[in-house]
């Protein structure tokens, strides 16, 4: 296959920020000049510590250790290969790429083709939801309050009858059988491939780029055997225990209100788009559960109490059940979570069609707190008349309120609890207190487990350097030197560049970015990923950290002083030394006068340093 010229690869990075292909799957904030926060994508936490530095297209977990640029980022995120990668940004950025044997781009294989098989199958749906056929399916959504312009920006489109009129479009646009088969859009069957979607109302199913990456289809006609909702089966880019259906509209208002709505189905999702809803998701052929929980906290920025997720359920048992499923995940989300169930068991496309757009928005106006729902749920199957009904509540329901994070919340709902139950409320807090300490226990036994296993680290990080005078000079100019080398006066820049430093570690990457090739672009990252181990980390921690100034002109003027600072320690070291030799030497002897107007070269080099 042939190769993307270096030089289109760095063009394209240098085009591309980086803030904004994280930002399309983490929410960022600021984390002073220059550098921008997050929930990790590479491991569950529950405060960012996922810093991307766009001004020099470079990411460093400071958690998990995780670090690149924009393609290492791709890599990792979407599993495509490294040339996949700098397609894909060149495409964003509208560059076109040049091979090294000159001849036209290479077509594009593995998962670029499943993407762009999905895509024109959803542009073929589209076109056939226009057809006579398709009438059903408009009418299907006509009866549910959704007109053509609900349809288009939805995708939502329409798959004909018959055996394989998806299958022979797309052949036709050179796409192979082999593709559309593991893309999921086409069976293998007795009789040979098949179309997988076949008089159904087609629902495209995107990533939270945008990205069609498969579909959900629901049955029309009455003499259709399978299943009511029919989805891409799993897929290398469909995984539906981590897709959630409306999360590409949706995740630019999750982002900044920090809700979000979840609810069970496509046409649940649209409905309360339309009706102001704008944070609404659904999963997609699967229940709600704890993966979709890390995508979406991603996606919220949930690092606090302050957020809020808002659970819709049907009130029948199945609605019930779900309600439990979540709950035992609930306590992931850092945010705040809440049960809206509808009037008369309607779900929000149905209130939204009976009592309008303003029912739906009620509705989440009249949320209730996940732990009161939950406990309700507890307590119904108990007869709370007898005293050994009021006693098994009371253990079921116990533990329930002793898992409420926030401990301004927890007696509020001891005395919802006691009051629920009839007893007195000593009784109530011994018995969440037992419970308390009994999940307390479990939790250390589950920590100390985990410790048990966990690999040393071995890694060097800013939080292992000592904290000397010296060594925080020495950390706030490597730091001044990867992220604002570029700005820092030339000459000063190199002197102070190649000036030794005493902490071993941060030596290491001072003396790979000495070595360095500054003309270079990216010179900065191409010198954190030379640093050698254990250093790496280190190395990228120093290019991504919060650089201690308020403004981008402050962090200018900080840096040159760092440096200077940095020559300046070096002079008096030097200084020091001469000091020593000056007294064994006579003064009057050409060593002695020799030493004596290095003595001065060094004191006037300090002065002007200092001065400037």
């Amino acid at each position: 296959m042939a190769r993307i010229r270096q030089s289109d690869i760095d063009e394209v990075k240098a085009r591309v920020n980086i803030a904004d292909v994280v930002g399309e799957r983490v929410a960022l904030k600021s984390a002073g000049v220059g550098s921008m926060k997050g929930l990790c994508p590479f491991h569950d936490e529950r405060s960012p510590s996922f810093h991307v530095r766009p001004q020099v297209g470079y990411y460093h977990c400071f958690g998990c250790g995780e670090s690149g640029d924009v393609y290492s980022f791709l890599r990792a995120m979407d599993h495509v290969s490294f040339t996949e990668a700098v397609e894909r940004m060149a495409a964003r950025v509208g560059y076109t790429l040049h091979y090294e044997d000159g001849g036209p781009a290479p077509e594009t294989t593995g998962r670029s083709r499943l993407y762009a098989a999905n895509a024109a199958a959803a542009e073929y749906f589209r076109a056939q939801l226009m057809t006579p056929e398709a009438d059903t399916g408009r009418r299907f959504l006509g009866d549910r309050g959704f007109d053509a312009g609900a349809a288009a920006h939805f995708g939502v489109g329409y798959a004909p009858k018959g055996w394989s009129h998806l299958m022979d479009h797309l052949l036709a646009q050179k796409f192979t059988r082999d593709e559309l088969l593991q893309a999921g859009l086409v069976s293998q069957g007795q009789r040979g491939v098949y179309d997988r979607f076949r008089g159904r109302l087609v629902w495209p199913i995107r990533d939270v780029t945008g990205q069609v990456i498969g579909f959900g289809a629901r049955k029309l006609y009455d003499d259709d055997q399978g299943p009511k909702y029919l989805n891409t089966p799993e897929t290398p880019i469909y995984k539906k225990a981590q897709v959630l259906y409306g999360l590409d509209l949706a995740k630019r208002d999750i982002s900044r209100s920090h809700r979000v709505v979840v609810v069970e189905g496509y046409t649940d999702v649209m409905a309360c788009h339309l009706a102001g809803i704008t944070t609404a998701i659904a999963s997609c052929g699967t229940a709600f559960g704890s993966d979709h929980i890390t995508v979406l906290r991603r996606v919220m920025g949930d690092d606090s109490s302050s957020g809020e997720v808002v659970f819709t359920f049907d009130p029948d048992a199945a609605g019930q059940k779900a309600a439990l499923r979540a709950f035992a995940d609930e306590k992931r989300f850092a945010a705040q979570t809440y049960v809206a169930v509808a009037p008369e068991g309607l779900d929000p496309c149905d209130l939204r069609l009976q009592r309008g757009d303003g029912a739906v928005r009620a509705l989440m106006d009249n949320k209730a707190p996940m732990f009161e729902f939950v406990i309700d749920q507890r307590l119904k199957d108990f007869d709370l008349g007898s005293v050994e009904g009021r006693a098994g509540a009371l253990r079921a329901a116990a533990p329930i309120v002793a898992d409420i994070r926030d401990p301004a919340l927890r007696p509020g709902y001891v005395r919802v609890l006691a009051r629920r139950l009839g007893l007195d409320m000593p009784e109530v807090q011994s018995a969440v207190e037992r419970a308390a300490r009994g999940a307390d226990r479990a939790e250390k036994r589950e920590t100390a487990r985990e410790a048990d296993a966990a690999p040393v680290a071995v890694s060097v990080t800013m939080a292992s350097l000592p904290n000397t005078r010296d060594v925080a000079l020495e950390r706030g100019a490597m730091m001044a030197f990867l992220q604002y080398g570029h700005r820092i006066e030339p000459e000063l820049f190199l002197r102070a560049l190649q000036t030794p430093f005493g902490h071993p570690a941060l030596e290491a990457v001072r003396s790979t970015l000495a070595s360095t090739d500054l003309s270079q672009p990216g010179w900065a990252v191409a010198a954190v990923e030379a640093v050698r181990e254990p250093f790496r980390s280190l190395a990228a921690e120093l290019l991504t950290s919060e650089f201690p100034a308020r403004t981008e002109e402050g962090a200018v003027v900080a840096a040159n002083d760092l440096s200077r600072r940095l020559l300046v320690r070096e002079l008096e070291r030097q200084k020091a030394e001469l000091l020593r030799e000056v007294q064994r030497v006579p003064a009057d002897t050409d060593e002695g006068r020799r030493l004596g107007l290095r003595l001065r070269d060094l004191e006037a080099d300090r002065q002007r340093l200092i001065a400037s």
